[in-house]
C-alpha cells in the first residue's frame, strides 16, 4: 500500500505563473512559492498584480492552454503508476489545471479554487484546507499508506517532512539550503530511483 505524492508546477509542468508573466509583460508576477514561503502573502500579491493591470482568469487560462507539461512527464507518469498509486498535491487552482491534467492522462488533484466576478476578474481564493499537502498525506498515513512525496518550493517542504521519504526535484539553491535533510534530484530517472529507494527504506 504505496502513494506517492508529487507536486505539480515545477515538477511536472512549467510554473503557471512565471509563463504568464513572460507573456503578459509583468515581471512582478513571477514571483513563486521558490521565493516567498508564505502563500497567503504570495497569492494576495498576486491578485493585486491582476487587478492592477486589468488581467482576468480568461487572460491566464488562454496562456495555459497553449502550455503543455515538461518533456516526459507523462511517460514518468504512466511507468510511475504501474507500480504506485499516485496523488497530486498543489497549491494550483482547478480553474487552471484542468488541460493540463488532460495531457497527464488525468491523474488525482487536490488543489485550491478561485472566486470571480461576472466579468472574470479574480476576486478571491480558496484554500482547500490550511496546509493541504501536509495534511493529505498525514490522513494517506492514517489509512495505512507507506507515502513518498516529490516538490520543488517552499510550500512543499512541510509535506516533504510528513511523508515516509520526501524528495526536492529541481529546487532552487536557497530551498536547498535551507532543507538539506531532503536528496535532491534533477531528472525523472532519478527521481524514480529516489522514489523506489525511499520504498525500500520504508520496509527495511
Amino acid at each position: 500500500m504505496r502513494i506517492v505524492c508529487l507536486d505539480m508546477e515545477g515538477v511536472l509542468v512549467p510554473e503557471i505563473w512565471i509563463e504568464f508573466a513572460e507573456r503578459a509583460g509583468i515581471p512582478a508576477l513571477r514571483r513563486t512559492t521558490r521565493d516567498e514561503p508564505d502563500y497567503d502573502k504570495l497569492m494576495t500579491f498576486r491578485l493585486e498584480q491582476l487587478r492592477q493591470h486589468n488581467l482576468g482568469l480568461p487572460d491566464i487560462q488562454k496562456v495555459i492552454a497553449e502550455m503543455g507539461p515538461m518533456p516526459g512527464a507523462r511517460e514518468f507518469l504512466d511507468e510511475l503508476r504501474e507500480r504506485y498509486q499516485l496523488v497530486i498535491l498543489s497549491d494550483t487552482f482547478y480553474e487552471f489545471a484542468h488541460p493540463l491534467m488532460r495531457q497527464l492522462g488525468w491523474p488525482t488533484l487536490f488543489c485550491h479554487s478561485l472566486e470571480t466576478d461576472a466579468r472574470g476578474f479574480v476576486t478571491d481564493y480558496h484554500l482547500r484546507m490550511p496546509n493541504q499537502k501536509k495534511e493529505a498525506v498525514r490522513r494517506l498515513k492514517e489509512l495505512n499508506f507507506k507515502t513518498v512525496a516529490a516538490g520543488d518550493s517552499y510550500n512543499d517542504t512541510a509535506m516533504l517532512g510528513e511523508a515516509d521519504g520526501g524528495i526536492l526535484f529541481c529546487p532552487p539553491e536557497n530551498v536547498i539550503r535551507e532543507f538539506p535533510q531532503f536528496p535532491v534530484v534533477r531528472d525523472y530517472a532519478a527521481l524514480r530511483a529516489e522514489i523506489d529507494a525511499a520504498f525500500a527504506r520504508t520496509v527495511s
